[in-house]
């Protein structure tokens, strides 16, 4: 996974110098199946809560994270894009008590590769409201330790969905998005994630 999430952001760096080789007003330089392509970059920071259920006890986990992502899509028309998304969160720390066991350290790393599609609204040309929903996969690996209990580690392929609301800067060549994201992974007993981040959007 880490192999290609490398190759991922090589790709996503090197695509923003070919979309700005055409001039402006020559529209996309390449279409697909009539399908303008886009490449985005995004970043921001995020709020992780998960509901961890162990020795017959469930705590809510919490802690801030940066997150990053990079997407590959297509506008399907003035308003509707869709895209494939990776992105990566941060290290989740938080301690907590579970029952006689005592006190519990648990960590969390986390990576999803979503499904999103947007709808923008309104007919202003630069700026626009959208709105939009993601489905995939979520890899997580979870630990724990504690001074009572064994070190455990455990890595985790699940569902995940996403809901986002925010703001389009639409520059022609490149778009500027301001988001707000939640984000669910059927991790453990729940995993749920608020976000917020900004990101470039280059147009090919």
């Amino acid at each position: 996974m880490k192999k290609l999430a490398i190759s991922t952001l090589a790709v996503l760096m090197a695509c923003p110098a070919f979309a700005m080789i055409n001039h402006p007003d020559q529209g996309s330089s390449w279409q697909m199946w009539g399908l303008d392509p886009y490449v985005a970059l995004r970043g921001g920071m995020s709020y992780t809560n998960l509901n961890y259920d162990f020795n017959e006890t469930k705590e809510s986990m919490t802690d801030y994270v940066f997150q990053g992502r990079a997407a590959l899509g297509l506008e399907v028309c003035d308003t509707v894009r869709s895209e494939i998304e990776w992105s990566y969160f941060g290290k989740m720390s938080d301690s907590e008590k579970f029952g006689s066991v005592g006190s519990v350290d648990v960590e969390t790393k986390m990576q999803t590769l979503l499904w999103n599609t947007f709808l923008e609204m309104g007919s202003y040309k630069i700026v626009r409201p959208f709105a939009g929903i993601g489905v995939g996969m979520a890899f997580a690996d979870v630990k724990r330790k504690g001074d009572a209990i064994p070190n455990h580690s455990e890595d985790f392929t699940r569902f995940a969905a996403q809901g986002s609301l925010g703001m389009t800067f639409d520059m022609e060549r490149f778009a500027v998005d301001v988001a707000a994201r939640y984000t669910y992974v059927d991790v453990n007993s729940g995993l749920h994630n608020f976000g917020g981040d900004i990101g470039i959007r280059f147009m090919f």
